[in-house]
């Protein structure tokens, strides 16, 4: 398969049972700021949410595949690529589309909901387009990919998390508000300090294989985006809510699809290569986006 699929990040599983507390804890954080109100309120209007799911879920697996289907890239790389296109979005895309003026009541509830939703949408999409495209379909039929453990997975990292912190604000309203904003600026302290030991670790590694990656997730996460765009452009969302579901299509849970990939891939090296090097850029392409978007209000 080649040099890049040989390659075993260094991840001990003491890093890996790290790396899923961290995600409980940067989910918990994020539903802190969420009340059942907010899932009543997205159900009498939820066309904005509908528009970032079917983003999301929809849109974004798609691209790839054609992405996939164009190019041809390595087979684990493709696997990487669709794997991060059936995750949910990412920790850091309520942050972004907060930085970017977006609707981030919005992209919050998606974030809920869209990780509620990868407990079915994640593995089916990974098992969809991975068995449509032959190169794929061959690393998975060697791989014992169980829908159902992937969804255990996704349910005790994010989900639980989510209900917990929901329930949180919801009966301890004042201790909620005291630790809302330091629980999540530790977090995404903790997420940020995770990624940049796990990158020294495999730094050798990097320098070695961005190279193959770079390009491809380069041009994934603008397709991302650009669908996000698009999509909420063609539903005729306000530029608020579009700024939201833009973001939350391109910043993707790469940290879950790492996991994912050590839990049932055996790390192998094109995935987990396209996955840490995708955590890297989408943070730097989403900051530099709410840069951009911050100097203009958007109307609602």
């Amino acid at each position: 398969m080649g040099a890049i699929d040989d390659v075993v990040l260094n991840f001990s599983p003491g890093s890996m049972l790290i790396l899923n507390a961290v995600l409980a804890i940067v989910m918990f954080s994020i539903a802190l700021d969420l009340t059942p109100q907010d899932f009543h309120k997205l159900r009498r209007a939820p066309k904005p949410l509908l528009v970032g799911l079917f983003s999301q879920f929809i849109v974004l697996p798609v691209l790839t595949f054609l992405m996939v289907w164009m190019l041809q890239p390595r087979p684990s790389i493709a696997l990487g690529l669709i794997l991060v296109a059936a995750c949910p979005g990412g920790n850091i895309s309520n942050f972004i589309t907060h930085r970017a003026g977006g609707n981030s009541a919005l992209s919050v509830s998606m974030t809920g909901i869209a990780t509620i939703a990868a407990i079915l949408m994640t593995p089916l999409n990974v098992a969809f387009w991975g068995n449509l495209y032959p190169p794929t379909r061959e690393i998975l039929q060697q791989t014992s990919l169980d829908p159902f453990q992937i969804a255990i997975t996704v349910g005790f990292m994010l989900v639980l998390p989510l209900i917990l912190g929901v329930q949180c604000n919801l009966r301890a309203p004042v201790l909620t508000a005291r630790i809302r904003r330091p629980l999540q600026w530790l977090a995404m302290a903790i997420f940020i300090s995770f990624i940049a030991l796990a990158l020294a670790a495999n730094w050798t590694f990097f320098q070695q294989f961005a190279g193959a990656v770079a390009g491809l997730v380069i041009l994934h996460n603008a397709l991302a985006l650009t669908g996000g765009w698009s999509t909420a452009t063609l539903a005729r969302l306000s530029p608020y809510d579009r700024r939201a579901v833009t973001i939350e299509t391109g910043i993707q849970n790469s940290a879950l699809g790492l996991v994912l990939i050590f839990a049932f891939f055996h790390g192998l090296g094109g995935m987990a290569v396209t996955a840490a090097f995708w955590g890297i850029w989408h943070a730097i392409s989403g900051l530099g986006l709410a840069m951009y978007l911050s100097r203009t209000e958007a109307a609602r």
